[in-house]
C-alpha cells in the first residue's frame, strides 16, 4: 500500500496503533508530541497524513455541485461557469466580483484552515522527527524533506491568496503566543525557499517520476514547486528577480529524465489517430507517470475521485452511471476564444474539451464544452465499479515546468535557442499540423516581451485543467483578451470581468475569512475588504 492511500486510513481511522497498543499508549490527547514520536513509524504516519490536507485537499475537497476548492481562482478569473451556483453563493459573488469575508466565509476559511493545519502538522513533524528513536540520517533527511515541502506548499498558497501572513514555524505546545500578528510576505516567501531548497538539495528525495516513487514526494516534484515559487514572486506584488532560479529548479525537473511529454499517435501517412492523441493517452491514465509532475491520487474504496461528475452537463445525469452531473467548470466563451479552431487540437471535440455526446441508438447531442480530460468511461458507462473513479489529476505537469523554464529564460538569459525549444514542445503538440521547426522559427524572431506572451498564452491553453489561470492573473497583472485563437493582454486593474464588474486591486487578493478575524485580534482586513 502506498503512502497516500495509507494517509486516507489513518485520517479516517486512527493513528494506526493495533488495539492493544491503543489501551497501553497514554492517549495523544494528554501525551505530549515528544512522546508520541518514539518510534520510526510515527514519524512516517506523521508525514504521511500531510499528503492528504494542505494544498493538494484543495484538488480534492468540494462536491458536484460546487466543484473542488481549487476552482474558487478561475471563478474570480470569470471565465468559468458553475450551473449549480445557486447553490453555493460564494461562486456567484466571485464571479461578479462581490466577495468579502462575511459573505464567502466558508471558502475563504477552507483555504485559511487547511493550510494552517497542514503547517501545524508539518511543524510538528520537523521538530520531532530528528530526535525519534530508531530513524538513520538519511530517512531523517528524506521525511524533513516531505515535511518541509508540505509546508512550504501550504505557505505559498497563504501568501498567493492572502498576501501578508503569520508565519508560524514551531509546534503549538501551550497557550502562550497562539494569535500572531501577519509576516510580510516577502518574509513568508524567504521560508518557503529555504524549505524547499531543502527538499531539492539537502533531503535525499528519489530522483525519479513520483508514480515511481509510490507517490512519495520526488525530487523533480520538489524542483517543479520551487521554479512555480521563484516565477511567481519575481512577478506581482514583490516583484523580485528569481527569474534565473526559476530556470535552474524547471531545469533540475528537466535534466532529471523522469518526465516527458506524451506525444500524438499518427498513422503511416503522417495523419494524426484523434482518440490516439497526447490528450486522450493522459485521460486514459496511460502516460500520468511522465506527464504528471505532482498527480494527486485517488483510490476507489478509500477516496474516490469526482471528477468525471464534471464532464457532462446536468440534463444528461441520466444516460451515466452517477446520481448527478454537473458543469461545474464549464469554459465561458471569453476563455474558449482562447483557442485557435482550426489549428489547436485542444479545441476539437473529444480532446482537452468535448460538446457531444451519442447514445447506443446512435442519437447524438450537442451541450457547450466541458472537460473532457476528467472523462472515466468505466466510471461514467461502465458495469465495473460504476460511478466510482481513479482518474487523477495534476497539480503540476511537465508541460508546465516547460512553460515555467521557456518565460524564466526569457527573462533571464533573453530568447535563447532553449527558451524556444521549451516553448515548442507544448505548442508542436497542440499545434499538430505545424511543424517543430516552423513554430521555433516564428517564436525564434519575437522579443523579449512578445516571447514571454506567447508563454502566457500557451499557459492559459495548456493549464486549463491545472486551474492556473487566476494566479496568472494576478502576478502578471495582466488580463487575456482573446478572439480566434490570437491572445492580447492588456491591464487587469480597471479591466472588465467577462461578467461585467470591473477587476480592482483589492481583488488580486482575498478577504481574510471573518470568523479568524473574530477570533485573532492581531489580524488586520486586507484593503478593500
Amino acid at each position: 500500500m502506498n503512502a497516500i492511500k495509507l494517509a486516507i486510513l489513518l485520517l479516517l481511522g486512527g493513528a494506526g496503533y493495533s488495539c492493544s497498543e491503543f489501551l497501553e499508549e497514554e492517549p495523544r490527547s494528554s501525551a505530549s508530541l515528544n512522546q508520541f514520536f518514539t518510534e520510526p513509524a510515527h514519524a512516517e504516519n506523521a508525514v504521511n497524513a500531510l499528503y492528504r490536507d494542505g494544498a493538494p485537499a484543495l484538488w480534492m475537497n468540494g462536491g458536484v455541485y460546487n466543484g473542488r476548492n481549487i476552482m474558487y481562482g478561475p471563478y474570480l478569473s470569470g471565465f468559468f461557469e458553475n450551473n449549480y451556483k445557486g447553490q453555493y453563493a460564494y461562486i456567484g459573488f466571485a464571479q461578479q466580483l462581490q466577495l468579502n469575508a462575511i459573505n464567502s466565509n466558508s471558502i475563504l476559511n477552507d483555504y485559511w484552515s487547511q493550510m494552517y493545519r497542514e503547517i501545524s502538522r508539518a511543524n510538528n513533524a520537523i521538530k520531532y522527527i530528528p530526535t525519534t528513536p530508531g530513524l538513520n540520517d538519511a530517512q531523517v533527511d528524506r521525511l524533513l524533506g516531505e515535511a518541509r515541502f508540505f509546508r512550504a506548499w501550504a505557505y505559498f498558497m497563504l501568501v498567493r491568496h492572502f498576501g501578508d501572513v503569520p508565519l508560524i514555524t514551531e509546534p503549538y505546545e501551550s497557550t502562550n503566543d497562539i494569535y500572531r500578528a501577519r509576516s510580510s510576505s516577502a518574509e513568508v516567501y524567504a521560508l518557503i525557499v529555504q524549505d524547499l531548497e531543502f527538499a531539492v538539495n539537502s533531503a535525499g528525495l528519489a530522483n525519479t517520476n513520483m508514480v515511481s516513487n509510490g507517490y512519495r514526494v520526488s525530487r523533480p516534484a520538489a524542483a517543479a514547486l520551487l521554479a512555480d515559487v521563484q516565477l511567481t514572486r519575481s512577478g506581482f506584488p514583490l516583484q523580485n528577480d528569481n527569474y534565473a532560479a526559476a530556470a535552474d529548479a524547471a531545469r533540475l525537473v528537466i535534466n532529471s529524465g523522469a518526465h516527458s511529454l506524451a506525444q500524438n499517435a499518427r498513422d503511416a501517412s503522417g495523419e494524426l489517430i484523434p482518440e490516439n492523441s497526447a490528450y486522450n493517452k493522459i485521460r486514459r491514465q496511460e502516460v500520468i507517470a511522465t506527464e504528471f509532475v505532482y498527480p494527486i491520487e485517488f483510490a476507489i474504496g478509500i477516496a474516490g475521485s469526482g471528477y468525471p461528475a464534471y464532464t457532462y452537463p446536468v440534463t444528461l445525469t441520466s444516460q451515466t452511471n452517477y446520481g448527478i452531473t454537473n458543469q461545474a467548470y464549464e469554459p465561458r466563451d471569453q476563455f474558449l476564444a482562447m483557442y485557435d479552431e482550426d489549428e489547436d487540437l485542444r479545441i476539437q471535440n473529444k480532446q482537452l474539451w468535448h460538446n457531444t455526446y451519442t447514445d447506443e441508438d446512435g442519437n447524438t447531442t450537442t451541450f457547450r464544452f466541458q472537460p473532457y480530460l476528467w472523462h472515466d468511461d468505466q466510471a461514467l458507462f461502465g458495469t465495473t465499479n460504476p460511478a466510482n473513479s481513479e482518474l487523477e489529476v495534476a497539480a503540476y505537469t511537465y508541460a508546465e515546468v516547460l512553460l515555467i523554464a521557456a518565460e524564466a529564460i526569457a527573462r533571464s538569459e533573453g530568447v535563447t535557442a532553449e527558451a524556444v525549444d521549451y516553448l515548442t514542445q507544448v505548442r508542436s503538440r497542440a499545434y499538430y499540423r505545424q511543424s517543430a521547426d516552423e513554430i521555433s522559427g516564428a517564436l525564434s524572431e519575437l522579443s523579449v516581451q512578445e516571447f514571454v506572451e506567447e508563454v502566457w498564452a500557451e499557459r492559459n491553453r495548456e493549464l486549463a485543467l491545472n486551474f492556473k489561470i487566476w494566479y496568472d492573473m494576478i502576478r502578471t497583472r495582466k488580463y487575456p483578451e482573446a478572439t480566434d485563437g490570437t491572445i492580447n493582454f492588456v491591464d487587469l486593474i480597471g479591466h472588465k470581468s467577462s461578467w461585467g464588474p470591473v477587476f480592482e486591486e483589492k481583488h488580486l487578493l482575498l478577504p481574510l475569512p471573518d470568523q479568524e478575524l473574530q477570533r485573532n485580534a492581531e489580524l488586520n482586513q486586507n484593503v478593500g475588504y
